[in-house]
């Protein structure tokens, strides 16, 4: 009796242990279903953007979502338009025009001239949107070329040559900032481009593929991914189309708030730092040798030229008057220079005549 005593309390106790371990096992389970984080989607579906070569970027769906939605009021027939301007890997080249830029003899005919001028570059005139930010700018663009976009801007006129930071220039400047983000919230990546630039040779072969940001300077340094002594210069600057890049220019967009008032090339100086450190954007400054304009012009010359832009220049007529010679002095060297002469040094630039002199800014 007492063997069988015993051996019934070893059952008991071993039925209390197994009851005990389950329970152990169950209560496990719960606390880690209650403590677990929902499953977050990938970075990718938080907008409608192509990813490439670079990570994903820490944007919240809701973030994303509201960028978004802000913006698709305010450019509700640009999806319908890129897709017939974007090449191939959905690039699009934008610049902008006011009235006083777009008409006959202004800026616009210039800056489609040195396209046709450039080397081998005439076919890039396909891929560029001209936005245009009034009525009469829009009728002019619909006259010169196959892709035009009104961007309605109703808080004032801006069919005059608004001087530099004159508050129609930083009103206009912070509406193209939008445009731009939601282009790449659409999915393409773009290159913008002020009209008062002269473009030779085909840019998107000094773009490296790494960058997320690929900018234009007034001021180089020697290098391009120096943060720190490099000044860019947003009147020429190439952003990929990722979720980063989104909130980049959403970020970029709310620090107006914080330094009033300003136009965003400046804002996006200040901030370049936040947005590399916090974000992870990486940016790659272009070297002024090959991208030129008036602030840095004359260390560098033709046989290496991709852009030229008026930069440090005040006034339309002056403006036009130096990218006019600039254009000329490169129809020239084109047309007469043989291919045995263009090795040589000594191709260089002329001082602009209108627009003062090498490296200081009016």
């Amino acid at each position: 009796m007492e063997i069988e005593g015993n051996l019934r309390r070893f059952l008991v106790f071993l039925l209390e242990m197994w009851v005990a371990a389950t329970l152990v096992v169950l209560l496990l389970c719960v606390l880690a279903g209650t403590g677990r984080s929902p499953e977050i989607p990938p970075a990718a579906a938080a907008c409608n953007c192509t990813q490439i070569g670079t990570a994903p970027s820490p944007v919240s769906d809701e973030v994303a979502a509201a960028s978004r939605n802000s913006n698709e009021s305010n450019f509700a027939d640009l999806a319908q338009l890129l897709p017939k301007v974007a090449t191939e890997d959905r690039t699009v080249i934008i610049t902008s025009v006011n009235e006083a830029f777009a008409r006959p003899g202004s800026l616009l005919d210039l800056f489609r001239e040195s396209f046709l001028a450039g080397d081998r570059i005439a076919r890039l005139l396909d891929h560029v949107l001209v936005v245009a930010v009034d009525p009469a700018a829009f009728d002019h663009c619909k006259a010169a070329h196959p892709h035009c976009y009104h961007l309605e801007v109703n808080s004032m006129d801006l069919r005059s040559a608004n001087n530099f930071m004159s508050k129609a220039y930083v009103e206009l400047v912070w509406t193209k900032l939008s445009l731009q983000q939601r282009v790449l919230e659409l999915g393409y990546n773009f290159l913008f481009t002020d009209v008062d630039i002269l473009w030779f040779r085909d840019p998107f072969r000094h773009i490296g593929v790494f960058a997320d940001m690929t900018t234009s300077c007034d001021v180089f340094n020697g290098n391009g991914d120096d943060l720190d002594r490099n000044w860019p210069n947003t009147g020429f600057y190439y952003v990929k189309s990722t979720n980063r890049t989104v909130e980049m220019l959403r970020r970029w967009r709310a620090a107006r708030a914080r330094y009033p008032p300003n136009h965003e090339q400046n804002i996006f100086n200040y901030i370049k730092h936040e947005l590399a450190g916090g974000l992870g954007v990486r940016v790659r400054f272009l070297d002024t040798a090959v991208f030129g304009g008036f602030c840095q012009l004359f260390r560098n010359d033709m046989r290496r030229a991709c852009t030229m832009h008026a930069n440090c220049c005040v006034g339309l007529g002056n403006k036009l008057h130096d990218l006019r010679s600039a254009l000329d002095q490169w129809k020239n060297y084109t047309s007469a220079v043989t291919p045995e002469e263009k090795k040589k040094n000594g191709f260089g630039w002329r001082v602009p005549a209108k627009c003062g002199t090498p490296d200081k800014k009016q």
